[in-house]
């Protein structure tokens, strides 16, 4: 843990001695990050990240550390059109917003596409109406972050979409929002 701080620390202290570069050759998890996220702010894509990490899923866990290699000068040219492809919405919609569950009394905690919501409760997940938001879709949510549209709901129809928040607390905190929800390609 010792040597893992130190590295995380000297990491930190050349990223900001070195202003021109802009790749960080680690990214310690923090609460609410997503791979889309970290991602886009290292400016490189979830793939790279997922491969330079061993990672077969998009489940990441905080205080996590990960690698992020800086791209080859050809390698940058290609994740700069893959990066700009990903990161403009083909759809940005005003929705309201509820939040829900998967503790519920009655409630699986299995999503629509099979995301167990109990085993992954920091998941950020969305229930949509499929004819407005397609299943699978990358999402991001004013005041929830990025998400996959994973889930759907009998009472979710239009420009309605309801947050998955593990806590019924926080669920009920969140109440009905209208926020703006912008849409990518999957």
């Amino acid at each position: 843990m010792k040597k893992l701080m130190t590295c995380f620390v000297t990491t930190v202290i050349l990223t900001m001695g070195f202003t021109t570069n802009t790749y960080a050759a680690t990214y310690k998890v923090k609460s609410g990050d997503t791979l889309s996220a970290i991602a886009k702010k290292q400016k490189v894509t979830v793939s790279q990240i997922k491969s330079w990490n061993h990672l077969k899923s998009d489940l990441i866990k905080v205080n996590q550390v990960l690698q992020i290699k800086p791209a080859t000068k050809k390698k940058t040219t290609t994740t700069k059109k893959t990066t700009a492809k990903a990161a403009t919405p083909y759809k940005v919609i005003k929705m309201k917003a509820t939040a829900y569950t998967g503790s519920c009394k009655g409630c699986s905690g299995k999503t629509a596409t099979g995301i167990d919501l109990k085993k992954n409760p920091k998941a950020k997940v969305i229930s949509v109406d499929p004819k407005v938001i397609p299943l699978g879709s990358k999402v991001y949510v004013e005041g929830y972050g990025y998400a996959i549209a994973g889930d759907t709901g009998g009472s979710l129809k239009g420009n309605k979409i309801d947050v998955f928040i593990p806590s019924q607390k926080n669920a009920q905190k969140w109440g009905v929002k209208t926020v703006t929800v912008k849409v990518y390609k999957k």
